[in-house]
């Protein structure tokens, strides 16, 4: 790209101040150029952060030319009739994980791209974490042999900090709690590193002292196409961690970080942990590997920019967040029927009937 590609912001809150700070003045390949918020104070408070214009309505920024691409950092169930606006005016669309409230609208907003020419990118920036990408690098090298087994767990303690004035505290609106909050992350983690994912089996618990209709405490076994099974665990009265480990015949590896950093990922390669262990003499074969610097919130949107300029999806795909989002409804109905396996595929035509698409 000879220029950075311009673009506007929708949803002024915290999420879109730590995107927007990933990319001002550290990014080329793209540049927040204006943003909206239904609040004033909102606007003016972001424009004096971050010299982004703020602009009084949604058709003032979707009808300036300059901006070929709109970020949306709203509350779920705002994606899909915001995805829309936007995809109609002709500019491309990045959403925040998950792609939609539902899946359902997920998938609507999916068909977008094949009936406005656009392309829809999902914030799902887990798997672009330095210690993510380099297991990925090991296994498509063959050096953990036949990968038979990954286990993830995201978990921290805001379960412990809800209330009913946040919308994490009802069912409707953060389907599982911890399952669509947490789980979901891990799901498209395990689904990039080990492929097709043909079914969920899921158990819950609620045990926050808090009172939140939504249940705290997830376990998740998922089979993949090729026979391997994963693990996603979670708890959302925890402190924080995030780690991946994946099994295979030649050995295996390990991934975590400080939780801490999330909202400041450039700083995740201090505080992480990467190893692999090879052969049959455990710990004394365990190698550390070192975690280069990184940032997922600036990849995913350089990711965007790149879309925005070829008119061609990346890796962040709409096919890959609505799988993400099936595997939270399998995981749900399993919960239903006390923990019997669920198939994503029969999830996702079910879906897809309803929809009408």
């Amino acid at each position: 790209m000879s220029s950075p590609v311009k673009m506007g912001i929708v949803g002024l809150g915290r999420w879109a101040k730590v995107l927007t700070r990933a990319v001002a003045g550290k990014s080329d390949q793209l540049q927040i150029i204006a943003g909206y918020s239904r609040s004033q104070a909102k606007r003016d408070e972001f424009e004096k952060e971050f010299g982004v214009l703020g602009v009084p309505d949604m058709q003032t920024l979707l009808s300036n030319p300059d901006i070929r691409g709109v970020i949306l950092t709203v509350p779920n169930e705002q994606h899909w009739p915001l995805a829309e606006m936007v995809a109609k005016a002709g500019k491309h669309v990045y959403t925040e994980k998950p792609i939609a409230q539902t899946l359902e609208e997920g998938l609507r907003i999916e068909a977008l791209e094949k009936q406005y020419g656009i392309t829809v990118t999902v914030g799902h920036s887990a798997r672009l974490m330095a210690g993510i990408r380099i297991i990925k690098e090991h296994i498509d090298r063959g050096e953990l042999g036949r990968v038979a087994f990954m286990e993830a767990n995201f978990s921290n303690e805001r379960a412990l900090e809800l209330t009913p004035q946040m919308w994490r505290w009802y069912k409707a609106r953060a389907p599982g709690g911890n399952l669509s909050q947490l789980c979901i992350h891990q799901f498209d983690v395990l689904h990039m590193l080990g492929g097709p994912v043909t079914e969920v089996s899921s158990m819950s618990s609620k045990l926050s002292p808090v009172g939140a209709e939504v249940d705290d405490q997830s376990m998740n076994v998922i089979r993949f196409a090729d026979g391997k099974l994963g693990y996603v665990g979670s708890s959302w009265t925890s402190p924080g961690i995030f780690s991946v480990r994946v099994f295979g015949a030649k050995g295996l590896m390990h991934y975590e970080i400080d939780f801490g950093t999330w909202d400041t990922p450039h700083l995740l390669h201090k505080n992480s942990v990467l190893y692999i262990q090879r052969g049959k003499n455990g710990w004394a074969k365990r190698e550390d590997i070192p975690v280069p610097e990184s940032d997922m919130f600036r990849a995913e949107l350089e990711m965007f920019a790149g879309s925005c300029a070829s008119g061609k999806p990346g890796e962040l795909t709409a096919h890959n967040g609505n799988v993400a989002v099936a595997m939270v409804d399998a995981a749900l109905r399993s919960i239903e029927k006390n923990g019997q396996a669920v198939k994503v595929a029969d999830i996702l035509a079910e879906t897809r009937k309803r929809a009408g698409l």
